[in-house]
């Protein structure tokens, strides 16, 4: 690898004393030499990832000599920071500077300074927690709050509260957002020190630069190609309109190379920064000014995910175009599915971006959006541990002894409903035990430096395919091959083996360190066993058992989780053997390896599969097939069947002729709470007795029961107990007479059921001696009774022991309505008269005396009265 040297008449000594960090050592020095814990506040470029680590170590002259472990979040920025401190140094990496990530270790026994990944820290702190010949360790970036990194910082402050008080500790932020880190730090003796570093920054204007029109949202992995098109002309126009390199942040791998095609022709370099970036690559965006003066002149376009937002520092930035987007990590648990999701960045992170520009001289930032979005972006970025996938951390907590996670120091505690998911998927895979204890296969799991999930498919995959293979297929597995690769998990693997680019390269990097951790294990397939197809499709549904999925039509699936899928129609790697076509297609069983759900869409979207058939679904998810006996309702029905199932497939089915019972009483119930009381058989008289419970509720409460459906639905059992032990179907329902199984909620206990008919009267007597029905279905009960047979009544009838007068429809005599009133005296008085004119010429063979009190009530003819 060729390092970045110095400029002419310039040594890195004069590079590292001109670190704007320089100024904060003293303080730094002095936190770690009291209470042996600091955190570190200084902005990208400032020299907190390069100076502070040397000062530390005693390698610029300056204290006592110590070895420091530095842990950054991502291996780029791994590499890129041991290579720095080691050109600081006018060395080698693998001297006095040295890197370890995974699958690749530069170091020797000189090493005082050695930068790991916070996976690798986390591996040694399970293999050696007292990190014996560590001196002080390093948590750089720790404000973007990736799980690895706050995992390994609570895992620290057990060991330094446990077994190693002297272990100096200090957590390195970009932001100034320091506080909860300091009292974390500090424990129960208080916060620790926050030692501020000052960075060199220079004015960083804006344009809003949205699209001109509107753009679909992200989903997934999924960046509308439009807003893409956008970003490219945005570039274009930096170039136009400023001078200097120009830093495009992107969300993702795909996104930088599409941007980067639609860049053909631009006066400038266009270079590609990401975590498969090669370390040539790396190096080309690193160099100084001064060192690209001796290659090839000219300006450099630069298109970088987050990672350059404050782990790596591009020099000669004078432009940064945002897009605004980030991808982080997300679990939908609904759905059984952990993948990366496209989201807003956040304002802090879009000012990191903008700093960007200002490092060097005056910049200009380009935001991707309208400028009155800016203020309704998130504050700061969702820690990982709320929102990310927590089987590792469940692993690593168990390994740890702590299975429940609550013995540890943590900025935020893991939301229980995810932890939950999590130990039952280690659970499933045989890492833990009831307990949540970590068994022996579990601790294996968690030196292997994968996923658990991806373990168990390396460690079960190895006996039946061979430990190179299962290792080949979760190296693939492991980090996701580009697109260009294709949806065929098995065509990819042979893409793979043949392919001469970056991913490829790396992939047989870590397919070498799997196959020599699983070697080392002894778990091998004594025999040749299967055909590369059938391997790969064995070892993906190894690692995701609940995503095996069996074709339902229309090119859909279901997996064993439940969760719908479709094929996303990714075609194969360009240059593609005809053994490479994709068989994803026409294939009866998939096992899903990598899947996303579109915004709004019922189905998640498959990405990356491999064929598979029945016996191999059913080997590899187990744990999910069940036969018995199942009794629901199911299209307005109770259905009873003998059903084999693997998870949520249905593999058989045959009819049950002889239900258990409890089964049936609970498929009934079932029925009726999904399609309401309607479902029984409600007479005029069960309605009324309904109604008349409902006013008793209504007007005086306890101790008369709500009637509504809810609460008819939620006692079903109390009242209808008797009638759904012998339904055995619909029909069943459809004959119980609701009424006399309603009687059974009536007060009975307290003796106020005898009241009932008293409370609310089903009929009033009225003065001609008829039984009047009363309806008591709307707000008020209603009497409904002919004109002439309330002669002589003064006072409106009252129920509900005279809380409530009954609402008065006085009929004509062909039944119609006269008038309404709840006050009969001031009809008497003020009403009569006018309804009297208006019907007595209608009605003349009734009677309508001008004094309605001085005459008999009666529902009969004035000639008829006459009669008798």
């Amino acid at each position: 690898m060729t390092l970045p040297q110095p400029p002419a008449g310039r040594s890195p000594g004069d590079a590292l004393d001109q670190l704007p960090v320089r100024t904060a050592l003293p303080a730094l020095r002095a936190a770690l030499d009291g209470p042996g814990a600091a955190v570190l506040c200084a902005p990208p470029g400032t020299g907190k990832t390069t100076l502070v680590p040397l000062d530390l170590a005693g390698l610029t002259g300056a204290g006592p000599q110590r070895r420091v472990l530095v842990a950054e979040p991502r291996r780029i920025a791994a590499r890129a920071a041991a290579r720095r401190m080691a050109w600081l140094l006018g060395e080698k990496v693998g001297e006095r500077v040295g890197f370890t990530v995974r699958g690749e270790r530069r170091a020797g026994p000189r090493t005082a300074v050695e930068v790991v990944t916070t996976g690798v820290l986390l591996q040694r702190l399970q293999r050696d927690p007292e990190l014996a010949g560590v001196d002080v360790v390093v948590l750089d970036e720790c404000h973007e709050r990736h799980l690895d990194a706050d995992t390994s910082a609570a895992f620290l402050l057990d060991v330094r509260e446990t077994l190693r008080p002297e272990l100096r500790l200090v957590a390195a932020s970009a932001t100034t957002d320091a506080q909860g880190w300091a009292r974390l730090l500090g424990g129960a003796r208080g916060p620790a020190p926050v030692v501020e570093a000052a960075g060199v920054s220079h004015p960083v204007s804006v344009e809003w630069a949205p699209p001109e029109r509107p753009v679909r949202p992200s989903h997934g992995t999924r960046v509308d190609p439009a807003l893409l098109t956008h970003i490219a002309g945005v570039v274009r126009r930096a170039l136009r309109e400023q001078a200097g390199d120009v830093l495009c942040f992107l969300p993702g791998v795909g996104e930088i190379g599409r941007v980067a095609g639609q860049l053909d022709g631009v006066d400038a370099e266009v270079l590609q920064v990401h975590g498969r970036a090669s370390a040539e690559v790396q190096d080309a965006v690193l160099a100084g000014a001064e060192a690209r003066a001796r290659g090839a002149a000219g300006r450099r376009v630069v298109l970088a995910t987050s990672v350059a937002e404050s782990s790596l520092t591009v020099p000669g930035v004078r432009v940064v175009v945002d897009s605004g987007l980030a991808r982080v990590p997300r679990m939908d648990h609904a759905r059984g599915l952990s993948a990366l999701a496209t989201v807003r960045a956040s304002r802090a992170a879009a000012r990191q971006r903008a700093g960007r520009a200002g490092r060097e001289a005056p910049g200009v930032v380009y935001r991707c959006w309208p400028e009155g979005e800016d203020g309704r972006l998130p504050a700061f970025p969702d820690p990982e541990i709320k929102v990310a996938d927590l089987t590792a951390f469940a692993l690593q907590a168990a390994c740890w002894g702590d299975p429940r996670a609550t013995g540890l120091a943590l900025l935020d505690a893991p939301p229980a409903g995810a932890l939950a998911a999590a130990r039952e998927v280690l659970t499933a895979i045989g890492a833990v035990d009831a307990d949540g204890r970590a068994t022996a296969r579990g601790v294996r799991m968690g030196r292997l430096g994968l996923h658990p999930r991806l373990a168990r498919a390396l460690l079960d995959g190895a006996r039946e395919v061979g430990v190179r293979r299962a290792a080949e297929v979760v190296a693939l597995l492991s980090e996701e091959p580009p697109r260009a690769y294709g949806d065929d998990l098995a065509a990819a693997w042979r893409t793979a083996r043949r392919g001469q680019d970056a991913y490829a390269a790396k992939w047989r990097q870590e397919a070498r360190r799997l196959t020599a951790a699983a070697g080392a294990e002894g778990d091998g397939a004594s025999g040749p066993g299967p055909g590369d197809d059938a391997a790969a499709g064995l070892v993906a549904a190894l690692a995701f058992p609940e995503r095996v999925a069996r074709a339902r039509g229309a090119g859909g699936y279901l997996m064993a989780s439940g969760t719908g899928a479709e094929q996303a129609g990714a075609g194969p790697a360009p240059g593609a053997r005809a053994g490479d076509r994709s068989r994803l297609g026409d294939a009866a069983w998939l096992a899903i390896a990598v899947a996303d759900r579109p915004v709004a869409a019922a189905s998640a979207r498959v990405r990356l599969a491999a064929v598979i058939d029945e016996e191999t679904a059913c080997a590899a998810a187990r744990a999910l097939y069940s036969s018995g006996e199942e009794v629901r309702w199911s299209d307005g029905d109770v259905v009873a069947r003998k059903v084999t199932r693997l998870g949520a497939i249905e593999l058989a089915a045959r009819p049950l002729a002889s239900p258990g019972p409890g089964l049936l009483r609970e498929a009934v119930l079932s029925g009726l709470r999904r399609e309401g009381p309607g479902l029984l058989r409600w007479s005029a008289g069960a309605l009324s007795l309904r109604q008349r419970m409902a006013f008793l509720h209504r007007e005086l409460g306890a101790p008369w029961p709500d009637v509504s459906d809810a609460a008819l639905l939620e006692r079903a059992e109390e009242w209808l107990g008797v009638e759904l032990g012998r339904a055995r179907r619909r029909a069943d329902l459809t004959r119980i007479d609701a009424g006399q199984a309603l009687a059974r909620l009536l007060p009975w206990a307290t003796g106020d059921a005898t009241r009932f008919d008293e409370l609310a009267p089903e009929r009033i007597e009225v003065p001609s001696g008829s039984r009047v029905r009363v309806d008591y279905g709307g707000a008020q009960p209603v009497l409904a009774v002919k004109l002439q047979e309330m002669f002589g009544r003064q006072e409106s009838p009252r129920v509900a022991d005279g809380r409530v007068p009954v609402l008065v429809h006085l009929l004509s005599p062909a039944g119609r309505p006269a008038a309404v009133t709840a006050d009969l005296a001031s009809f008497w008085k003020d009403g009569y008269r006018s309804v009297r004119a208006e019907l007595r010429g209608r009605y003349p063979k009734h009677p309508w005396p001008e004094d309605p009190s001085s005459v008999a009530p009666t529902r009969h003819t004035s000639a008829r009265l006459k009669r008798g």
